[in-house]
């Protein structure tokens, strides 16, 4: 039988373990830029590409319902990668240590967006109510950058 899996608000803190929350509110440095007329919250994720290179690119999520149940863990070695809404869309941020590990959920609202470290669990993109467009900021590059494991049964997040 499956677990239930509680939902966390996804702060920095609380994602610290697993890499870095992007949203201005979590920048360490801002300063205006453009002859003043645009404020930059800077650097809030480097980007890590080992024996490649660091490519932007845009998928479209179609939505998911609750209650879903979380079977597929992912993990990128050789690289970071990052998801950022681009029009404020909800979604679902599921990280564990290992795939052994109890994994634990996070509600990512308001357009934060998150940047995996290199070799961090987590499960695809789960975009909610509307779904939508999402920046990804990733490796692109020869070698195996991507690993999955499964879990069966899975964790289910049944409510926000």
């Amino acid at each position: 039988m499956s677990a239930r899996l509680a939902v966390e608000a996804l702060t920095p803190a609380a994602f610290a373990d697993f890499g870095e929350v992007i949203e201005a509110a979590a920048a360490r440095v801002v300063f205006a830029i453009n002859a003043g007329t645009t404020t930059r919250y800077h650097a809030l994720a480097i980007a890590e590409a080992e024996g490649g290179a660091v490519a932007i690119s845009i998928a479209r999520a179609q939505p998911r319902s609750l209650p879903f149940e979380v079977r597929l863990l992912e993990r990128h070695p050789l690289g970071s990668q990052a998801f950022v809404p681009l029009a404020g869309t909800r979604w679902l941020v599921v990280v564990a240590d290992a795939p052994q590990a109890r994994p634990r959920a996070f509600l990512a609202a308001n357009g934060q967006g998150v940047q995996y470290r290199r070799g961090c669990w987590h499960h695809p993109l789960i975009a909610l109510d509307d779904g939508g467009d999402f920046l990804i900021v990733d490796r692109v590059g020869p070698g195996d950058n991507c690993q999955e494991a499964q879990w069966s049964p899975g964790w289910w997040i049944e409510g926000l």
